[in-house]
């Protein structure tokens, strides 16, 4: 392959590997030093046509090895057009490249508010079997709060369910969903979530319908998170314990003891096994209710399962039993607990399991 005279100086800081027989398989471009002769829009040119001469005349397993280093240096360069070029020889030629390095060209997207250019790039991304980081997710959908781009999101969405059959589709799915909610516009995922529910592709699962109940359950939304609750057995799914504890923390938040207590009968009769998570919801609830002989049948039944109460569980029981002037109760909890503190789940624990749950 030859080089351009100006551009054959530049890569002479270049370091290439031979295997045998000879082929490129690793290039790590350290510099690009510009010619004076040369400006900047040159440069680029002769860089691009570098970048075609690799990826048409290298075997495919190389080229895809290559092509790393030279859209790192564009990146850099924040050259977004350049960029745009280089993912479309890629598609042309039918070059699957690494998922690291659709991840380097998203995120100089998003970074750079190019919408229309990241969904080529997670197009191309989720049409080689793989899914985007969570993270670059979360970058993704913080683009849209500056920007109100839904009508062309929802399009690429359609789009990209009706083009892609792969797995990673309904991972990517519950990860956008999740971003959107996570990035402060809960209104924009539930929108996402309705759109693919009514175009019945198969791409939602039961970790997509969890997801939605918990976002609902934070909003105070109780009528619309029992309408997915009831959508999702609808829709052939079987709620597990991580569905039933999400419905019941969230009717808890706004004081539906009596439901609570509804789906955690129904909870254990479909064999969910109540964990933590769920007595911890039902004894604030009854708790928070005046219920206080419920909480405390509760917090026996979970010792008796041999689960351990948290630190939440005995600070709920102490603080509804002071409310209510059973003194004596609350200073024997408090004992129980500070003999046994260390050993406790406390907040930490519950944000390990939260983060395990979203997984």
């Amino acid at each position: 392959m030859m080089f351009g005279v100006p551009i054959a100086r530049s890569l002479s800081r270049f370091h290439f590997s031979f295997h045998s027989p000879p082929l490129l398989t690793t290039i790590r471009l350290r510099a690009f030093s510009t010619e004076a002769s040369l400006d900047k829009e040159s440069v680029t040119s002769e860089i691009l046509k570098e970048f075609r001469a690799t990826i048409e005349n290298a075997p495919a397993a190389s080229s895809a090895k290559v092509c790393y280093a030279y859209i790192d240096k564009i990146c850099k360069d924040g050259n977004l057009s350049a960029l745009g070029q280089m993912l479309q020889m890629l598609n042309d030629k039918n070059i699957v490249v690494s998922p690291n390095v659709c991840n380097l060209m998203l995120v100089e997207a998003i970074q750079n508010n190019d919408i229309d250019l990241s969904f080529q790039v997670l197009k191309k991304l989720l049409l080689s079997g793989e899914s985007p980081s969570a993270t670059s997710c979360i970058k993704f959908a913080r683009a849209f709060r500056d920007v109100n781009h839904s009508v062309e999101l929802l399009r690429f969405l359609k789009e990209i369910v009706s083009e892609t059959s792969c797995s990673s589709i309904s991972s990517f799915i519950n990860k956008i969903i999740f971003a959107f909610a996570k990035s402060g516009q809960k209104d924009s995922a539930l929108v996402i979530f309705s759109l693919l529910k009514r175009q019945n592709d198969g791409v939602l699962d039961l970790i997509t319908y969890n997801i939605v109940l918990d976002i609902l359950g934070r909003m105070g939304q109780v009528d619309e998170m029992l309408d997915v609750f009831a959508s999702l057995k609808k829709s052939g799914f079987v709620p597990d314990t991580i569905s039933y504890n999400t419905l019941i923390n969230g009717l808890g938040k706004v004081g539906r003891s009596d439901l609570c207590f509804a789906y955690f009968e129904e909870m254990k009769k479909n064999g969910n096994e109540p964990n933590l998570l769920t007595y911890t919801a039902l004894i604030d609830t009854f708790g928070g209710a005046g219920n206080i002989e419920e909480s405390l049948k509760l917090f026996g039944e979970m010792k008796l399962k041999g689960i351990l109460p948290s630190i939440q569980i005995y600070r709920s029981l102490i603080h509804n039993l002071t409310k209510i002037e059973k003194i004596e109760l609350a200073t024997e909890l408090l004992g129980e607990m500070n003999s046994s503190s260390t050993s406790l789940p406390g907040p930490r624990d519950f944000k390990t399991k939260r983060r395990q749950r979203k997984t």
